[in-house]
This record gives structure tokens, sequence and C-alpha cells, in this order.
């Protein structure tokens, strides 16, 4: 199983090859959640039709967001596609949430929190 977790850069733009999933085993697995330039354009749809790796899941796409019913990973049966919504559970919402409004109410009471920038911000009197 092949699992990626890597942010997409220049340093990492198809680092995933066409050459690599080819060496990949045919009971393989492919995860990517990540982004789908990682692999190489065109490598996945390749390599899955050679059977390697034998099946993939992804919720990134060449193009997105993915609107053509007749992308080619859309229709083959060793394919899971699903929105890119994978951190999309109640507790996370909960959590970022609560870390939202905690800002916002900081902002507005004249005492902001988690600023980046803090150049940006008008001066206090």
């Amino acid at each position: 199983m092949l699992s990626l977790h890597v942010r997409l850069i220049e340093a990492t733009r198809g680092i995933v090859t066409a050459a690599d999933l080819a060496a990949m085993k045919r009971t393989a697995l492919l995860v990517n959640t990540s982004r789908a330039g990682l692999i190489e354009p065109g490598a996945l749809i390749a390599a899955l039709r050679a059977g390697r790796p034998g099946v993939a899941a992804v919720d990134v796409f060449e193009q997105e967001p993915l609107q053509d019913p007749h992308d080619p990973l859309l229709s083959m049966n060793n394919v899971v596609c699903t929105p890119h919504i994978g951190y999309v559970t109640r507790e996370e919402y909960e959590l970022q949430f609560t870390e939202i409004f905690d800002q916002v109410n900081a902002y507005a009471a004249g005492t902001p929190i988690n600023v980046v920038n803090t150049g940006v911000l008008p001066e206090r009197r």
C-alpha cells in the first residue's frame, strides 16, 4: 500500500512517476488524498489500466473540480473516487469553528489572537 501524505510544492510535483507505479504489485493499493499533482500527469490512469497498482482510492484529481462524468477514473472498477473532504467530521468542525469563533471574538474585544502578520493590525490606544 502506498498512501500519499505530502504537500504539493515544486520539489514534490510528479514525485510518483509512471515507473514507480509500474513497479508496484498487482495486489497493491494506492491512496492519494493529498494532491493529484504528486503523481506524474496521466500516469495513474495508465498504471491502473495496466494493473499496477491493482486498485486505487483517490479524492484528488488532475482537473479539479472534477466535472467530467466521463473521466476515466470514474468508470474504472478498480478505483474508489470520493470528494476531497476526508477531514470532515463533526469533531473536526467543532474544533475548527470553536477556534475560529474564539479568534473573531478576541478580535472584536480588541485582543486579537493567533495573528500571523501583526503589522496589519491597527495600533491600540
